[in-house]
């Protein structure tokens, strides 16, 4: 694991991190998650510790506004449910947290984005298995490739840096271009 080092080292790391970005897969999934959301879909986020923040962070985005009004779009992060986290954690395992929520909210045509640093987490593997046998849509924001959550999505932007500070940093970035492609795209259907 890389550490955080000077600011500058830092620097150059997220600027290696964001190199790696594709800026028309988020517009295209932009684009994707606009039809969902503006048909009366939904979105489900899901991550751990700092990536259970960013996954909020993308849902508040879209069930408040990002940078222009729009009405509300249908967005839930998994994790913030505490009584279903923990009822379902004391259940039937800490790795079954958001695959029954996918079962529980997930409808066909529906998106999970699902946020590691690792790529590994298995309860987000797990998640992502539940969605794909729901007809839901996976998008998984990870670091470095080749991970099992990528094998397991059915988009995935990797960041290709080792350091996890890193990761998540370009992650905000890619929530923020996702929803900044969103409300392009809405405000181009609602003006046709």
């Amino acid at each position: 694991m890389a550490r955080f080092g000077t600011l500058a080292e830092h620097a150059r790391e997220l600027q290696t991190g964001l190199a790696g970005i594709d800026q028309r897969q988020i517009d295209a999934l932009g684009h994707e998650l606009a039809i969902v959301l503006g048909s009366g879909g939904r979105l489900l986020a899901a991550g751990n510790g700092g990536s259970a923040a960013e996954a909020q962070h993308l849902t508040g985005e879209l069930v408040g506004r990002f940078e222009q009004e729009r009405r509300a779009l249908s967005a839930i992060a998994l994790h913030a449910d505490t009584s279903s986290v923990t009822a379902i954690g004391n259940d039937y395992g800490g790795d079954a947290i958001f695959a029954r929520q996918v079962l529980a909210h997930g409808r066909p045509g529906d998106v999970l984005v699902v946020l590691s640093t690792s790529g590994r987490s298995p309860n987000l593997r797990r998640a992502a298995q539940a969605a794909r046998q729901s007809g839901v849509r996976v998008w998984a924001l990870t670091g470095p490739a080749p991970n099992p959550l990528e094998e397991a999505a059915d988009e995935v932007i990797a960041v290709p840096s080792k350091a996890p500070t890193v990761v998540q940093e370009v992650h905000l970035v890619v929530i923020h271009a996702l929803c900044a492609s969103v409300d392009q795209h809405l405000s181009k259907e609602v003006s046709r």
